[in-house]
């Protein structure tokens, strides 16, 4: 680090008094900043010097030669832009450029000239949301399940949007929203997402190793933004679908230069369906209330030509009702709460400030009632935050970031049972974070990235130090190899409902329950096939340590110190990723294959002793999406998925508990076993396709319409086991997912 440090200063004074360029890059339509468009000077002595736009689509391009020279502008699905300029010895030229959609609605264009050094770091992948859209799904466009199909992240079954990310469960991903941090992002029992797709901007995933700029979480990030709105005219759109329709504005704020708004709303629309089936079947298990909603807002302003600043907000709740059985009812009320505010300037040529303060509330209330035995589970969490980033670029051979993230988190957990208080736990926490990292380029062929961030939680007064560093090699024009490693800390922890993700119930760390930590590496490596085809190789591992959830079988918990509460385990995980994109041409799509192993134990819990498979350890996973422009407004899409079998426990024999007074006959039958997953389900595998059509509706806008099948060979891939105890032997049945499921949706433009 110290070797860092003192060449970043070098190379600082080597830039000294050399030209730079730098700008915003936007959608020419809409007025939207694009987040990681590529800058590239393509001829001179400055030939294939590049950037990428920033998260406020800000770039800059320092030490240039005091010349003419051609800047290239290009981001993916928009028409590339070059401008001729000349800088004199000293200057600095604000550019700021408009790229124009492409005309093709059918296809997606990737630069094949575009220097390979500009792709994205080990581990990160830009989600597409035109790809969201397009992807068949059951009711609803889902971003969560257009991530489950990449190489390295991995779901539990149809009925989970749930992301498991090279070997961790969904709390150890950290999901932010406008910089704010989402606590539980699902809907319909965890069904899918709460991310209205009509509302998102970008999506970037880190799937490992990531940057030293995030942090608090063992394993991954998802970073996503919502829509700034068209700063140049109004625009609306209407969708209606089976799951869910969706209604969105946008424009500028009337009366308020250089402004833009964006209003998105969503509610579901499954409401009659279910009428009918409680109408005509006389099964228990049907929702006699159901509905759930998402608000998405922001509004942006820029005061000046380097100062901008936005307020955005996000609200989503499920109301459920479930009546089974005699005298037994489930209900749920769950959602979230975000608000974020943020104020960005460009303090000088090479330097960008970026200034957050935000809010998330998350609650789950859910309630049940068991032949007349009511039980309650209440958790909530509110978190406040204030953040500044500093972003310093000056010189194409040095960018240094650095900033501080703190604020109070407080944790509320309620459980009764029967009208009795069983636990009543309060958990206010002040926490704070910094970070320092620095990008260099000693040459043309070689980056080297390393940073150190510092974090502070204060119940249990813990301070932890994660370093974080990355080595790029670039090899010819068409080929970069990249390792990276890192270790990370994580504070919080989710004691998960595989059922229903409004049982999901968050955890930190305190007296004898230390932070979990996480140690990193990974090797990839980014080329081009041709024109149209990049492939992608990664190589993970991963060592966890530290782990707490809560401890089975644990009842009664007058009288327990919090460590006791808990049971601590540790893992690994290590596997390979391939991922082969085609983006040039009618005939779009990719191909995702991980060969992986996750493994977890419990030193000193009895039956957890051992290393085992959790239930989302699957050796292979292979996903396929292959679209094609038809013509005329049509075009079609296909996804296939092939799994190993989940694991799951096999029961050895049954025993039954007798005068349980809380269960109507008084008996509790249960399962013996002698080992934990020590078997597996038949593979799972899966094929679904969609068609589109777009165009012109009556002169009133654009209409897209959409023809889905989902499943279309219904294969009944299998859930989880269930037991028949009044048979004599005890006989096993299988829960079955989604069968073929048909899926219409119009939306309108206009």
């Amino acid at each position: 680090m110290r070797a860092l440090v003192v060449g970043c200063f070098l190379l600082l004074a080597a830039s000294a008094g050399a030209q730079s360029v730098n700008g915003f890059v936007r959608d020419a339509a809409s007025g939207e900043t694009l987040i990681g468009a590529n800058v590239v000077v393509v001829d001179g002595s400055a030939a294939g010097r590049g950037s990428a736009t920033n998260v406020q689509g800000f770039y800059t391009l320092g030490s240039l030669p005091a010349d003419s020279l051609t800047l290239r502008y290009s981001f993916i699905g928009y028409q590339t832009l070059t401008r001729r300029i000349a800088l004199a010895s000293g200057e600095t030229q604000r550019i700021d450029i408009d790229l124009a959609p492409e005309a093709s609605l059918g296809e997606v264009v990737v630069e094949a000239d575009e220097p390979i050094e500009q792709a994205a770091a080990v581990g990160t992948i830009d989600v597409p949301i035109r790809l969201v859209k397009d992807l068949p799904t059951a009711f609803e466009a889902d971003l969560f399940r257009a991530i489950q199909l990449l190489p390295g992240v991995k779901s539990s079954s149809d009925f989970s949007s749930g992301l498991y990310i090279r070997g961790g469960s969904p709390d150890q991903t950290l999901i932010l929203l406008d910089g704010t941090t989402v606590y539980n992002p699902t809907h319909f029992f965890g069904f899918f997402s709460t991310f209205n797709t009509d509302a998102i901007k970008d999506v970037r995933l880190y799937k490992g190793a990531y940057p030293t700029t995030y942090g608090g979480r063992l394993g991954s990030v998802i970073d996503i933004y919502n829509r700034d709105g068209n700063r140049n005219e109004t625009h609306g759109n209407v969708s209606v679908g089976l799951l869910a329709s969706r209604v969105g504005i946008e424009g500028p704020v009337p009366g308020v230069g250089r402004s833009s708004y964006s209003f998105n709303a969503r509610r579901s629309t499954l409401e009659p369906l279910l009428a009918t089936l409680r109408e005509n079947l006389d099964q228990d298990g049907i929702p006699d209330k159901f509905y759930f909603y998402d608000l998405n807002a922001k509004v942006g302003v820029d005061l000046t030509d380097r100062d901008r600043v936005s307020v955005s907000a996000y609200a989503g709740r499920d109301i459920v009702g479930v009546p089974f059985g005699e005298n037994s009812q489930f209900d749920l009320d769950y959602g979230n709460r975000t608000l974020s505010a943020s104020y960005n300037r460009i303090l000088g040529e090479t330097t960008f400030l970026q200034t957050r303060a935000t809010a998330s509330r998350y609650f789950s209330l859910p309630e049940a009632l068991v032949f007349g035995t009511e039980f309650t589970n209440t958790n909530t969490v509110t978190d406040y935050s204030g953040r500044v980033d500093l972003e310093w670029l000056p010189s194409e051979k040095l960018e240094v970031s650095t900033g501080a993230w703190g604020g109070h988190f407080r944790l509320d957990y309620k459980q009764t049972f029967n009208e009795q208080v069983q636990i009543d736990f309060t958990s206010p926490s002040g926490y704070g974070s910094g970070y320092v990292q620095a990008k260099v380029r000693p040459t043309p062929q070689w980056i080297l990235t390393g940073g150190l961030r510092a974090q502070y939680f204060s119940r249990g007064d813990y301070l932890r130090f994660s370093p974080q560093a990355q080595i790029e090699r670039k090899l010819g024009s068409d080929t970069v190899v990249q390792l990276a490693a890192g270790r990370y800390h994580q504070f919080l922890s989710l004691i998960s409902n595989e059922a229903f993700s409004g049982f999901d119930t968050w955890v930190t760390v305190g007296q004898g329950v230390v932070p979990q930590e996480s140690e990193q590496m990974v090797l990839g490596l980014k080329t081009r096939v041709g024109k149209a085809y990049r492939l992608d190789v990664e190589l993970y591992g991963r060592l966890l340590r530290d782990l707490f959830d809560q401890r089975p079988g644990v009842q009664d918990v007058s009288g327990l110190d919090y460590d006791e509460l808990f049971r601590v385990g540790e893992g690994y995980a290590y596997g390979a990723e391939i991922l082969l994109e085609k983006g040039l041409g009618r005939a779009t799509g990719l191909i995702g294959y991980t060969l992986g192993v996750t493994r977890r134990r419990y030193p000193g819990e009895f039956g957890f002793e051992d290393f085992f498979a959790p239930k989302y350890d699957r050796l292979h996973d292979l996903n396929i999406v292959a679209s094609y422009d038809l013509g005329k407004g049509w075009s079609a899409t296909a996804v296939g998925k092939y799994a190993t079998g989940q694991a799951y426990t096999s029961a050895d024999a049954s025993y039954t508990v007798s005068d349980v007074p809380f269960l109507e006959d008084g008996e509790l039958d249960g399962l013996y076993t002698t080992a934990l997953n020590n078997a597996r389900l038949p593979p799972y595998h899966r094929v679904d396709v969609g068609f589109k059509r777009v165009g012109r509706f009556f002169g009133v806008g654009d209409y897209e319409l959409q023809l889905q099948a989902i499943n279309v060979y219904s294969r009944r891939n299998i859930w989880f086991p269930t037991y028949d105890f009044d048979t004599d032997p005890i006989t096993v049945d299988f829960v079955r997912q989604l069968p073929f499921l048909p899926n219409v949706s119009f939306s309108l433009d206009f």
